[in-house]
């Protein structure tokens, strides 16, 4: 039976788990040189609804490095763009393809092309979810502090995307969360309200950001204007200059604290210069991590064994 990565949520700690050793593997075989190419003859489509640089780059990458073959397919330039259902597209890529990633707006979009294909679909991101980052994001987390057990991770910024994959990791993993986001930008209420039923650990929401990065391990943001807000980005600036990641902010942390961005950043709106490219920062290694995680979850779903 093929499996998918829709979200986080869909998946065990014991799956997490297990591609966060694959990863580590996975990047130790090239960081020494070791040819690993088990999806040699292996093709994934990647459908682009969405605009990317590190999605494109690590999956395409990505699979150049495992032997296989990346075709990117920008939304509009297929026959998606002329009003094809998802269920015929989905049909039909499965017939040609091993996998398929997908970057667009709707969850819904990236649900119905999973009931329809035959092959794995991984979220490349959706406006509810980005999976693949916050997995990349918690592997880096282990690389520097040697666990996610125990830790606090503070989010500051808007209650997005990049939110309810945090919420659904630390449902997931375990680990305390705290999101400091503007009283009417937090994250949605279903996604929250779910960790918070299921959780071991603390998940809460508050709108100050020196009391979300009290005691923090992890402090990571996002932009505060995504893909699809442009014609909020004034309003927004104002909502949110409050909670940029500044040197201040870092003195309620811990004094190791590591400060993480998924990328792009606005340098001066969310976070500052001396932050980003400060002693803390781990931004760097976190995109590099992109292409490792995404490299053993594809060797996951097209190899085995099943996430």
């Amino acid at each position: 039976m093929k499996k998918d990565l829709l979200s986080i949520y869909n998946l065990s700690r014991e799956e997490i788990d297990s591609l966060f050793v694959r990863a580590k593997e996975i990047k130790k075989k090239q960081k020494k040189g070791i040819i690993y190419q088990p999806l040699l003859g292996k093709t994934l489509g990647m459908v682009f609804e969405k605009p990317s640089t590190r999605t494109r780059v690590s999956f395409e990458v990505g699979m150049y490095q495992l032997g296989g073959h990346a075709i990117y397919l920008r939304w509009r330039d297929t026959q998606l763009g002329r009003g094809e259902t998802i269920g015929d597209t989905a049909r039909t890529l499965s017939r040609y393809l091993n996998c398929v990633m997908i970057r667009t707006f709707s969850q819904e979009t990236i649900e119905e092309l999973a009931r329809y294909a035959t092959i794995p679909v991984i979220n490349g991101l959706t406006d509810s979810c980005h999976p693949c980052q916050i997995l990349s994001d918690v592997f880096t987390i282990i690389e520097k502090k040697g666990t996610y057990q125990g830790l606090k991770v503070a989010y500051i910024g808007d209650g997005n995307n990049i939110a309810h994959s945090w919420i659904d990791a630390a449902l997931r993993l375990g680990f305390d969360l705290t999101l400091a986001c503007p009283a009417a930008h937090q994250p949605d209420r279903k996604v929250l309200g779910r960790a918070q039923q299921e959780a071991t650990s603390r998940i809460e929401v508050t709108s100050d950001p020196s009391l979300a990065a009290k005691d923090a391990d992890v402090i990571s943001t996002d932009t505060w204007v995504s893909m699809g807000q442009e014609t909020e980005y004034r309003q927004r600036i104002k909502v949110f200059k409050e909670f940029q990641v500044n040197t201040h902010l870092l003195t309620a942390a811990k004094k190791d604290v590591v400060v993480m961005h998924c990328l792009p950043a606005h340098r001066g709106e969310e976070i500052t210069d001396e932050v980003m490219d400060g002693a803390h920062s781990i931004i760097f290694d976190q995109a590099e991590n992109r292409l490792h995680l995404q490299k053993a979850i594809l060797v996951t779903l097209m190899e085995g064994p099943e996430l």
